[in-house]
């Protein structure tokens, strides 16, 4: 499902229009419908509702004219409170509004501070309010009478329902421009938007439903829309059920370079993620005293013990016996517990021009990468990349919080520079191609801030490139499976007491939900 600017969504509701001739009053129509189907779902007995509808001069405004109209239809008596004068409205807005008055609609026009204040106590007497105050295209914050409703609106006690995206947010950015509506649910319009998708704004959203107004399928497929919500049914072809006759070498070998004294914890964890993930064999390079420890925490495991520095780190030693393990297999993944002590960067740095298979590069790998950005250029193809903000930011030379406020143009834009995919690990993982195509992952919960939720993570995306051919969907299904089963431990146990182990404990049952043909 892709996710939209308000400036893609203008130029396909043009398309819509002018080239499909679906003409606006009946996409208005349909979106009026739309939400009023979800009033209902919702009310069923709307006849016996109050309900206050805000309405703006734009588009926005005629939506909810037409929610008005229909409810009125269905034996319920809506109070409009329009919050401009009858003659602002133009086109499709002033078409609804002329209806509306007809058929004996209640409508208030109120375009003035001082009138909101005789109109406002209106508003908390009601059970539910509809906001179509503004819509996708604000860019500015509310100011003057819009801001004073919009505070009074969010005092109110009722259900509040918004009209394609509450009021006061722009649709184009996930930061909070100024006051705005916080909605118990939003009905958008046939695709959702950035500012429905990612905090802090996704929080004044409430429930999300995308309405099917009529537009075209094929209008939203076009390469310039880059940005994609992952959605389940998508991902079904990639967790069928096995054919019969198989064997553990049709599930591939992957090779985990991992550990260090201290921190065979994520060496065990990605390994046992991978071989959970459905890898048919897993073999795990790791310093030769911590190998043991790695070895008794799942006996299905395979280990090697590698030369080790004295601080008990890979030592750069190791490159030939490592060299010489990955020819026999079909994907490296190399970097959870590994330390930046300067033998093992200096293993991590020659090995990488001589990896001749797909690779998976984490944490510790990804601070010794830092460290030389031209490396990036010698990436074996294809590499994926998980950092977390933090590591990304490192990779980038840039502080965190420029990450955090500047990820969806930074993410497809080291995609593409490097041709690598990049897992940017967060709540709404994202994850972007080399073709600068970005995908939002919408399984996962904040209890999976854990220690060692990503060692597992990247154990389940090398495990799945091994097994499917489709680099992207084996990528994608892993993500989304990691974040699933993040869920369902968090249904069991709660946000604060989930660790890492829980998601594993639970990734059998994220699994079979996929797999399952019921």
């Amino acid at each position: 499902m892709k996710v939209l600017t308000s400036q893609q969504m203008k130029e396909i509701d043009k398309k819509a229009i002018e080239e499909i001739g679906i003409i606006g009053p009946i996409l208005m129509e349909n979106a009026g419908l739309q939400i009023v189907k979800e009033i209902k779902a919702r009310f069923p007995q709307i006849n016996k509702e109050k309900v206050i509808i805000l309405v703006g001069k734009g588009n926005n405004g005629g939506d909810g004219l037409v929610v008005a109209r229909h409810l009125f239809n269905q034996g319920c008596d809506p109070h409009v409170i329009l919050l401009a004068r009858k003659q602002e409205l133009k086109g499709d807005a002033a078409l609804n509004l002329g209806i509306a008055e007809k058929i004996g609609v209640k409508i208030s026009e109120v375009p003035t501070l001082k009138g909101w204040e005789i109109h406002k106590k209106d508003l908390f007497q009601s059970n539910l309010l509809v906001d179509s105050i503004f819509g996708t295209g604000l860019t500015q914050p509310a100011a003057g009478i819009f801001a004073a409703v919009i505070e009074d609106i969010n005092r109110a006690k009722s259900f509040k329902i918004a009209v394609d995206i509450p009021s006061g947010l722009s649709s184009d950015t996930y930061q909070i421009i100024g006051p705005c509506v916080k909605a118990d649910l939003t009905v958008t319009l046939a695709a959702p938007k950035i500012a429905h998708i990612f905090p802090p704004s996704e929080e004044y959203v409430g429930e999300l439903v995308v309405a099917d107004i009529s537009i075209p399928a094929f209008l939203f497929k076009d390469d310039k829309l880059k940005l994609e919500l992952v959605e389940k049914k998508n991902l079904l072809p990639y967790f069928k059920r096995r054919e019969k006759d198989s064997h553990k070498g049709t599930y591939g070998h992957l090779f985990i370079i991992s550990g260090s004294l201290g921190k065979t914890g994520a060496a065990a964890m990605a390994a046992k993620a991978a071989l959970k993930m459905g890898a048919g064999l897993v073999t795990v390079g790791t310093p030769e005293s911590c190998l043991p420890i790695v070895a008794r925490s799942m006996v299905e495991l395979m280990t090697e013990p590698l030369p080790e520095t004295s601080e008990k780190t890979l030592s750069s030693k190791a490159l030939e016996k490592v060299l010489a393990l990955l020819e026999d297999k079909d994907a490296l993944m190399i970097g959870p517990g590994i330390s930046t002590n300067p033998s093992t960067s200096e293993l991590v740095l020659s090995l990488i021009p001589e990896i001749n298979v797909p690779a998976v590069f984490d944490a510790d790998a990804l601070n010794i990468l830092a460290s030389d950005p031209e490396l990036f250029e010698s990436l074996p193809q294809p590499a994926v990349l998980t950092p977390h903000p933090g590591e990304f930011a490192r990779l980038l030379h840039i502080s965190t919080r420029d990450v955090l406020e500047n990820k969806l143009e930074l993410v497809p834009q080291f995609a593409q520079k490097y041709g690598v995919y990049l897992v940017l690990k967060s709540y709404k993982t994202l994850i972007a191609n080399p073709d600068g195509d970005v995908f939002i992952n919408p399984t996962g919960n904040p209890g999976m801030a854990t220690a060692g939720a990503g060692d597992v993570l990247s154990g389940m995306i090398a495990s799945m490139i091994i097994q499917e051919e489709n680099l992207q969907e084996a990528i994608l299904g892993a993500v989304y499976v990691h974040g699933k089963s993040g869920d369902i431990g968090v249904e069991k146990l709660g946000e604060k007491a989930l660790t890492a182990g829980n998601i594993m404990t639970y990734l059998p049952s994220a699994l079979k939900r996929l797999s399952s043909p019921y």
